[in-house]
């Protein structure tokens, strides 16, 4: 139950705060280099990296519990047992991909 409710939740985060970060993104690249800076050192800062930090769990949590509703669809994965191992791997893997993927941007060839 709990990954089905934060499915809607992260989906309602990427619908909202990505898009809105996007269009501020945009907004900065047409407004020139100085405004394009002060976008970037925003983004860059630690509440930056906080927020980016979420959605990027929030976008592998969302792929992970799709996958898994994409399974259960098809009828598989309703027995108790499976249900619970499948809850559980949808947060092993949006925790293990969203640190990758930071350690790849802040340590990597990546920022």
């Amino acid at each position: 139950m709990a990954v089905s409710i934060l499915h809607r939740a992260t989906g309602q985060a990427l619908a909202f705060g990505a898009v809105l970060i996007f269009a501020w993104w945009l907004a900065a690249l047409a407004s020139g280099p100085s405004y394009y800076r002060l976008f970037l050192d925003l983004i860059m800062s630690p509440v930056g990296v906080l927020v980016g930090f979420g959605l990027t769990w929030s976008l592998f949590q969302h792929m992970g519990s799709g996958l898994r509703h994409f399974i259960m669809d098809s009828g598989e994965g309703y027995d108790l047992v499976t249900s619970r191992r499948t809850a559980l791997a949808t947060f092993a893997f949006s925790t293990i991909a969203t640190l990758a993927f930071w350690a790849w941007i802040l340590l990597g060839k990546g920022y």
